[in-house]
């Protein structure tokens, strides 16, 4: 891509939320690419994700889960939620490709979805990954903690490989869910391809969308816990996860669900919101377990435009952490400020896209490894000089 500048937009580059803003309510808003952005020709060679920092090397494979106990929600004529669901997991040494970072037809939608032109369609799936396609897991039985992560609104469940693949690498088993119809595109097994139904919705009332959206993610993680966790699981390494270990985690809309998911079902022990809006407030008793929330700064500091943060703080009786990235937005908690990074796109935010990587694996991977590994993080108790972007509130 050229040299390009994009000042002002929420620096995800390629949209994560269509929300509305309101006087009074949560800031969800993504303006899309300045047209000069969307123009740019495309890069000589594919981005990169950043190599994980485990020690363990990372396999993936796709899920199709049917939940016939429902209607889809957003398409009720459908009589069965279909969920297409990505692991990461630690695996063993394989001579197997790498995988795709999504389809040609999902890079297509999402680029379009964005008006961005001057591109080919394909670009985004180019993008090289670093785990290994069905490659067989490692682990004894029941050894391996879970964490399920919920992408934003519009966004693929791609867009937070960075992350899986990273956990995955220390010992995590990740599931990545994409909500069909909530996404700019989604490839199905039929060779259909589920285009965003509920972005129409999402534009009429954005609190009353947001209560809905919520509620109904909650209700596609708990089905994906139950095929992923059940007496038959959906997957062969099944027998590996610890049912007692479980986290989920989530991007804007996702961080909202994942919020949601914590308060509603009792096998998942902790939680992380990140740049997300509490739509559906949390109870008068209270949150109470484990729960990291982790948001730009400015918009998500104590009196900032989301008033919801500070509401459900208030809320959470348990561990809790408040947290906010200076020189971060929106974006900067997915993969895509270091993807437009790497493709020649000045972000003109102070926050370089591999700084927001660096500091979302770290601080996230921490907060997991002390809830469902145990293990001591002092990076949790207080700032660090390491790490001067990052700022704890009370």
């Amino acid at each position: 891509m050229s040299k390009t500048t994009i000042r002002g937009a929420w620096a995800a580059g390629i949209a994560l939320l269509a929300f509305a803003t309101l006087p009074t309510a949560a800031h969800t808003a993504e303006p899309p690419l300045p047209s000069a952005s969307r123009t740019s020709p495309s890069p000589a060679s594919p981005s990169v994700l950043p190599k994980p920092t485990g020690s363990h090397r990372v396999g993936t494979t796709t899920l199709h889960l049917v939940d016939d106990s429902r209607p889809d929600p957003w398409v009720p004529e459908e009589k069965a939620r279909q969920l297409m669901v990505s692991l990461w997991y630690p695996a063993k040494a394989s001579t197997r490709r790498r995988a795709p970072y999504m389809t040609a037809e999902e890079s297509a939608l999402l680029l379009k979805g964005q008006k961005i032109t001057g591109v080919p369609g394909d670009t985004l799936s180019r993008t090289r990954t670093n785990a290994i396609a069905d490659a067989a897991p490692v682990g004894r039985r029941r050894s391996l903690p879970l964490v399920v992560l919920s992408p934003g609104f519009t966004m693929p469940r791609s867009s937070l490989t960075i992350m899986a693949e990273d956990l995955a690498s220390k010992g995590y088993v990740v599931a990545g869910i994409d909500h069909t119809y909530e996404s700019f595109g989604t490839s199905l097994p039929d060779g259909r391809t589920a285009t965003c139904v509920a972005c129409a919705e999402q534009e009429k009332e954005v609190w009353k969308f947001g209560d809905k959206a919520t509620r109904g993610r909650q209700a596609d993680i708990a089905f994906v816990l139950d095929r992923l966790t059940g007496r038959r699981p959906a997957w062969q390494g099944g027998e590996l996860i610890d049912r007692s270990r479980i986290g989920v985690a989530g991007h804007s809309l996702g961080g909202s669900s994942a919020a949601w998911t914590v308060l509603n079902d009792s096998r998942v022990k902790a939680g992380v919101n990140m740049d997300g809006p509490f739509f559906v407030p949390a109870p008068d008793k209270g949150l109470a377990r484990p729960f990291l929330m982790m948001g730009a700064g400015k918009v998500h500091e104590p009196g900032g435009k989301d008033f919801t943060w500070g509401r459900d703080w208030k809320r959470m009786t348990g561990w809790k952490r408040w947290l906010t990235v200076d020189g971060g937005d929106h974006g900067s908690f997915t993969d895509y400020p270091l993807l437009l990074e790497q493709g020649g796109i000045d972000l003109g935010t102070p926050l370089s896209g591999s700084r927001a990587v660096e500091i979302t694996r770290k601080y996230v991977g921490a907060f997991f490894d002390l809830h469902l590994g145990g293990r001591l993080q002092p990076l949790l108790d207080r700032p660090s000089r390491r790490y001067p972007e990052v700022r704890f509130w009370r």
